[in-house]
């Protein structure tokens, strides 16, 4: 089964997690028919040496699209979506670390359950070296977990996932809504009826810092998490009482220091990787 995988890349990225994160794509036991990485703005020239080399190296493999000015997260996957030539598209982050059997392991789930619209996975979160994991965000597994708990949180890791082309198209396509394009997409296939389920194993190895956390807080934040949910009662993808919960439970997190907002997350919404070891 043929498929790519897409990436955005912004100037504010590190040049060793860029590399760390292609080298993990052109190693693995199943390799993409094409890597497809759309250049959000224009680029500094410590990120333009690493996809030189990336391109030198493997030339049949690499597709760069650029946008003139950096567009956001949504509409740089839009673009990518459009450009993407094969029938399965995966997602990858430019600053994560994907397990080595990962894309074999996708596609023959996506091969043995062909109803399936899109698959993700658990991910391992690490700080320094991907290979000293310290946390592992669990998602819901069959199609009818993700039902329920998609009207309350996100129910997949965005860097994980896995997705049919067309069924992504046929909903609109990635759409510009700062901090969650993601989720609005998994809501917007969940209410057309696709099918979304995850793997029970972390596929991919995420970076996470304090500064994963402050930039998931603050006032613009929190607008945009208050108008994701009003979104989603708009469409009738949640009643009244789920929407008050989720702005009662959801909004505040936004707004409290960030070293309370780690400590929720990690208390409340990770597992301990020696934990899970034991």
């Amino acid at each position: 089964m043929e498929f790519s995988v897409l990436m955005s890349l912004y100037d504010k990225e590190k040049p060793d997690y860029l590399q760390q994160a292609l080298e993990s794509l052109v190693t693995q036991t199943l390799l993409p028919n094409e890597i497809v990485i759309v250049k959000d703005g224009p680029l500094p020239s410590t990120l333009e040496v690493v996809l030189k080399n990336y391109m030198e190296n493997y030339p049949q493999l690499f597709l760069f699209l650029q946008l003139e000015k950096n567009m956001g997260l949504g509409l740089a996957l839009q673009h990518g979506v459009n450009h993407c030539r094969y029938p399965i598209i995966a997602r990858m982050d430019s600053d994560d670390v994907c397990h080595p059997q990962r894309f074999e392991k996708q596609i023959t789930y996506m091969i043995e359950h062909p109803h399936i619209d899109t698959v993700g996975s658990w991910i391992c979160e690490f700080q320094d070296s991907w290979k000293q994991g310290q946390y592992i965000r669990k998602v819901p597994l069959t199609a009818e977990e993700i039902k329920t708990y998609s009207k309350k949180r996100n129910p997949l890791n965005h860097m994980t996932v896995m997705f049919r082309k067309k069924s992504v198209l046929k909903v609109g396509n990635y759409l510009p809504f700062p901090w969650n394009e993601d989720y609005y997409l998994w809501v917007r296939l969940l209410h057309h009826g696709y099918t979304i389920e995850n793997i029970s194993e972390p596929l991919v190895f995420a970076r996470a810092n304090q500064d994963l956390y402050r930039r998931r807080g603050g006032l613009a934040y929190m607008f945009e998490e208050y108008r994701l949910q009003r979104k989603l009662y708009s469409m009738q993808f949640i009643n009244w009482k789920e929407l008050i919960r989720n702005i009662l439970i959801r909004v505040p997190v936004r707004i409290v220091p960030n070293f309370l907002r780690v400590l929720i997350y990690k208390t409340f919404l990770r597992e301990k990787l020696q934990e899970r070891n034991e």
